[in-house]
This record gives C-alpha cells, sequence and structure tokens, in this order.
C-alpha cells in the first residue's frame, strides 16, 4: 500500500471512485463550518490508490499512525447522511476496556473502535477525539444504530 502523507491532520481517505458528484458533495458537507463555526481538521487523501481500501486495511493504516482515521467509502458517498467511517486504534492500556484480550465470555475484544458520522457532524469527532476533550464511548454510547449524529 502506498505511503500516506505525513501530517498532524486527521486523514480522510477517499476509498470509493464510483460518483465524483457525491465525493465534491461529501467533501462540501466536510469543509463547511457548522453554525458556530466548527470545522474538521482533515487532510483529503484523494488518491486512487487507496481506491476500494477495505476495513481491515484502514485500521491497520490507523494502528500504523496511532490516529483517528476517517474513510469515505461507498456507504459514505451513497448514503443521503454521508455517513463516514471513523476508525480509532485503541492504545492497549491495560484500564482500556477495548485492548485484544478476552472478555468475560473468553472472546476477543476489539483493539480498535469504528464508528459511522454522518459527514454534517464529522468536525464534533475529529474535534474533541483529536484534542481528548472527549472519549470515544462518548460518540459511540450517542450513536443511533451505529451512526453518529450529534447531540
Amino acid at each position: 500500500m502506498k505511503n500516506l502523507p505525513d501530517t498532524d491532520e486527521t486523514l480522510l481517505i477517499r476509498t470509493d471512485y464510483s460518483d465524483q458528484a457525491a465525493w465534491q458533495a461529501l467533501l462540501t458537507a466536510v469543509t463547511t463550518p457548522n453554525k458556530n463555526g466548527f470545522l474538521a481538521n482533515v487532510h483529503v487523501v484523494d488518491d486512487v490508490a487507496y481506491s476500494d481500501l477495505t476495513t481491515e486495511q484502514a485500521v491497520s493504516v490507523a494502528r500504523a499512525r496511532g490516529d483517528l482515521l476517517i474513510v469515505a467509502d461507498t456507504t459514505a458517498l451513497t448514503g443521503p447522511e454521508m455517513p463516514l467511517l471513523a476508525v480509532l486504534p485503541f492504545d492497549g492500556d491495560e484500564d482500556d476496556d477495548y485492548d485484544e484480550d478476552e472478555d468475560e465470555d473468553g472472546e476477543t475484544k476489539q483493539e480498535h473502535g469504528e464508528l459511522r458520522v454522518i459527514a454534517a457532524e464529522l468536525w464534533s469527532i475529529e474535534n474533541n477525539i483529536s484534542d481528548a476533550n472527549m472519549d470515544w464511548e462518548d460518540f459511540v454510547n450517542a450513536a443511533d444504530e451505529g451512526v453518529f449524529r450529534g447531540f
């Protein structure tokens, strides 16, 4: 896989190239400040080398970077709310409920978090996770059927 840009901004990686108009609409939604002026701090990666990047590959990329990663996949480009995939690797601390260990039932816990976030609310997750103002669980708990639509 091609190396990703070295930036302090959260990466927004385009993986679906089937609809240029949908991509432009998504970019407009992500790069337009909300009514209070908040905006996601993202570095857009629009490179066909990442076409059809799988969730597993995105998780691997996120873990390698150690940062929040946003994926603009087919679901994001075809859904009316443009639900982007947010991927966050967990640090594996002993107190972290999500490191790779077995839970009470003997099943393996996740090493990362995945959550859909509508494009208009990306700023909330990106700003608060990147600045450590809120925890991932705050967004997961506020999600409706796996999609964060705001507080």
